[in-house]
Formats: C-alpha cells, sequence, structure tokens
C-alpha cells in the first residue's frame, strides 16, 4: 500500500510428501490428474538401497576419518556417542597404532638396559657405569626436547631413530671415559686425567659426530614419498647424535672427575672373574688373528666369496616399499556384473560375509553393499595368540571359499600401514590402462587381464 510494503520470498522447493501429492501430472478430459491419485507418495528413506551387516546382524555403518594432519589416536579418544546408541567398534585404527608404538618403547628401554649391562659388564664399576648411562638418557631427554620444538609426535618412525641411536649415543661417551681411566690407571688423579682425556680425544669426539651425521645428510634431502616418510626419521637421529657429542664433551668429563673411584681402589671377585673372561676371550682374538695374517690367501678369498655372495643376495632378494604385517584386519570388494539387481548383490553379499564369519580365525566381520555392483567388506581377525594363521595366510584360506559364490568377485586384501593412493580399491596394485581410441581398449583390455592370470605370483587379477 501508500504506507507499508511486504517482502514475500519464495524457496521454490517441496521439502515433504504432502506438498507433492497435490501436483498436477497431466490433464484428462479437462480435468486435472494429481501425484496422490496415481499412488501413495509418502515422506522416507533418501535411499533405500544401502544394507549393512554385522556380524549377520542389519546396523549402520558409521565411518569416522581424521583430517589430514591430525592424530590418529587423539580423534579415536575424542569420538563419543550418546549413551542411548548402542555403538560397536567394528575396526579401530589406534589399536596397531597403540600396540606398534608399545613395542618400539619397549625395544627403545631394553636396548638402554642392554646397552647399560654391557657397559657395567666391561667397566665392572657402577660409578664408571652410570657416566654413560646417564648420557644416554640425558641426550633422548633433550632430543625430545628438540622434537617438541619441531612439532614431532612419538611414532614408530621417530621412536625407531631414537631406538638406533642409542648404540651412536653411547659410543662417544665410552671413548671419552675410557681415555680418563687410562689416565688414572697411569697415576692422574681424576680431575686432571678427565682435563688430559678431554682435551686429547676431544676432536675425536667431534669428528665421530661430525661423520655420523653426514650419513643421514642425503636421507634428510632425500625426495619423493620415501623422502617424506624418512625426513622425521633422519632428523630424530642426527640429534640425537649431535647432543650426545655435546653431553659427552661436557657431561661426561665433568662427572667423571667426581664420581670415578681411584685406581688403586681393592679389586673384587667378580671383576677378576670378568678380568679372566676377558683375558681368554683377547687370547682367541689373538690366536684367529695370528691364523688369518699366516693364510693372507685363504683369507682374502673368503673376503671375495663372501662379497660376492653379498652382491648375489642383494640382487636376487625381493624387494618392496613397506613389508606387510599383521594388523588383524582384512579390507575387501566385492564385484558383480554390472546388471545386477539391488535385492541380488545383497544377497550374495550377505553370503561373502558368512563365509569371512565362519572363518575360526575372524572375530567380526562387516558388509555393505548399496544399488551398484560393488560391495565392500572388513574383517578383525582375532588377537595374534587366539589364531593359528597371520592376515596373509587367512586371506590365503579365505580365497577358495569365497570363490564359490555365484556371480561374485572378491578382491580381499592386507592394507599396507601406509596407503599412498589415500582411496580404497580393489587390491594395492593397479593398471591402468588409457587410449585414444576406445575400441582399442575394449579389444587390449580382456588379453592383458588373461595373460596377467597366467603369470605366477598374480592373485585376483
Amino acid at each position: 500500500g501508500e504506507k507499508q510494503a511486504f517482502t514475500i520470498q519464495s524457496s521454490g522447493q517441496l521439502t515433504s510428501a504432502a506438498a507433492y501429492r497435490p501436483l498436477i501430472v497431466e490433464y484428462r478430459n479437462g480435468m486435472p490428474i494429481r501425484l496422490e491419485q496415481l499412488g501413495r507418495v509418502i515422506d522416507g528413506a533418501e535411499t533405500d538401497k544401502q544394507i549393512a551387516w554385522f556380524n549377520g546382524t542389519r546396523g549402520m555403518i558409521l565411518a569416522i576419518s581424521r583430517q589430514p594432519g591430525t592424530n590418529t589416536v587423539e580423534v579415536v579418544d575424542k569420538a563419543a556417542l550418546p549413551p542411548a546408541i548402542g555403538l560397536v567398534v567394528a575396526f579401530d585404527a589406534s589399536q596397531s597404532i597403540r600396540g606398534s608404538i608399545h613395542d618400539v618403547e619397549f625395544t627403545l628401554v631394553l636396548t638402554v638396559c642392554l646397552v647399560v649391562m654391557v657397559i657395567f659388564l666391561f667397566l665392572r664399576n657402577l660409578y664408571a657405569t652410570l657416566i654413560p648411562g646417564s648420557a644416554v638418557v640425558l641426550s633422548i631427554i633433550g632430543t625430545f626436547a628438540v622434537m617438541y620444538l619441531l612439532g614431532y609426535s612419538l611414532n614408530n618412525l621417530s621412536l625407531m631413530a631414537l631406538t638406533l641411536s642409542v648404540g651412536f649415543v653411547v659410543d662417544d661417551a665410552i671413548v671419552m671415559l675410557e681415555n680418563i681411566i687410562r689416565y688414572m690407571e697411569m697415576g692422574k688423579p681424576r680431575y686432571e686425567a678427565a682435563l688430559l682425556a678431554s682435551r686429547e680425544i676431544g676432536f675425536t669426539i667431534v669428528s665421530m659426530t661430525l661423520s655420523l651425521i653426514a650419513v643421514f645428510i642425503p636421507v634428510l634431502f632425500m625426495g619423493g614419498m620415501v623422502g617424506r616418510l624418512l625426513h622425521e626419521f633422519s632428523i630424530t637421529i642426527s640429534v640425537a647424535i649431535l647432543i650426545s657429542g655435546f653431553v659427552s664433551l661436557s657431561f661426561t668429563p665433568m662427572i667423571g672427575s667426581r664420581l670415578l673411584p681411584p685406581h688403586t681402589q681393592k679389586l673384587g671377585r667378580l671383576y677378576r672373574a670378568l678380568e679372566a673372561g676377558f683375558n681368554a676371550l683377547a687370547g682367541a682374538y689373538d690366536y684367529s688373528l695370528k691364523m688369518v695374517l699366516r693364510h693372507g690367501l685363504t683369507t682374502m678369498a673368503a673376503a671375495l666369496l663372501l662379497l660376492a655372495g653379498t652382491v648375489y643376495l642383494f640382487r636376487t632378494m625381493p624387494t618392496g616399499f613397506i613389508p606387510s604385517q599383521d594388523s588383524g584386519f582384512i579390507f575387501g570388494v566385492t564385484l558383480a556384473g554390472q546388471d545386477i539387481s539391488f535385492e541380488s548383490m545383497a544377497k550374495r553379499q550377505r553370503q561373502v560375509a558368512d563365509i569371512i564369519q565362519a572363518d575360526p580365525n575372524v572375530e567380526n566381520a562387516v558388509a555393505f553393499a548399496s544399488q551398484s555392483n560393488q560391495g565392500f567388506l572388513f574383517a578383525n581377525l582375532k588377537p595374534r595368540a587366539q589364531r593359528k594363521l597371520s592376515v596373509d595366510e587367512t586371506i590365503a584360506s579365505l580365497r577358495p571359499k569365497l570363490s564359490v559364490v555365484p556371480g561374485m568377485m572378491t578382491f580381499l586384501q592386507n592394507p599396507p600401514p601406509i596407503t599412498i593412493n589415500g582411496q580404497f580399491t580393489t587390491s594395492i596394485y593397479q593398471m591402468t590402462v588409457q587410449s585414444v581410441n576406445l575400441n582399442e581398449i575394449y579389444e587390449w583390455v580382456p588379453k592383458l587381464t588373461d595373460k596377467l592370470r597366467t603369470l605366477p605370483g598374480f592373485l585376483d587379477v
């Protein structure tokens, strides 16, 4: 009107079944024919051509995927549903991660303990053993601090780098400690022996540290996927070696000048017994060395044979990017004919899931099918101590059982620890055939497939 205006906005969309019922479909004899006169119009699911089973029971699958750069374990710890909803975890990727991290952590602690024990057997003194042992601990703690500043996490690669670095870390401290003890055996006081030893051996430790770091510099600048995987590994182990060199030049001589016992200390029975054993080993080494030097030609011939054998094994051993591991998880894809109906696909998918579930090594199985000729399934195996077969052996035993399902091809795989292509496929390895002529693809793909099936070592082609 003259004083007031209204704005009317129409979405133009129908959002309920009731809004569709009066729609006019056609006119007959001047009379409108509405949609509700032709059939029932009701509200329903967006699609009813999806079906899933968990251990043979109908259910719904909820998949939670982490965003790039986030931590899998942290995402799993934060994921939760309302208590009114019954939730059964079919697959938890953090379990294998936690298990592998626990194994590497145990290996790291065990390595440190073994190194300290070996040092004690050779030095035969508690205070002398504590010096390189504490140097190892300080180097690892310093490496943790640098990893925190760089934003690294405790994963398999970083922990493996720390495990390998234990041997490098303790070498510098042992070299410094042995030189201090050598001067003490010459009659020098502890403080003077530490000064003379650090002054004499300091350049050697610096050169050892730099030479070890130089070994990992090529890994640091390596490109491609391998370079991305080993980048954190190379930095972690280089930092550990660098910190160990600093600790050996500062902490080891300082603590040695305070804790090392005088050389005139009375020796116990354990010391004398170990000394006799080491003297016997030294005598055996002396005898073997004399024999090797006496038969120089035979020694060179044996060395050349070992070198030739090493080259042969290097060239003939199978190679791979990442070794297969038993994660207790099987992923599978099913394929049927392109003209299969949803009902027939669901029936065959259920048969495949029942066969997998019946396997004694499988704890639970999940299958999913939709309105297509492709379905997905995955299975969690029982803990390794409760089953006889590994993941790869279980897959091999299931292949002949699944081949009896008519009109269905099932591709099972043991997912690698690291997925390069970022998507699930029918197999780990894929081959893509391209051509500007579609008829050539139709002609050569069946020929190529038939030829690959005849080659040894190929499965599920």
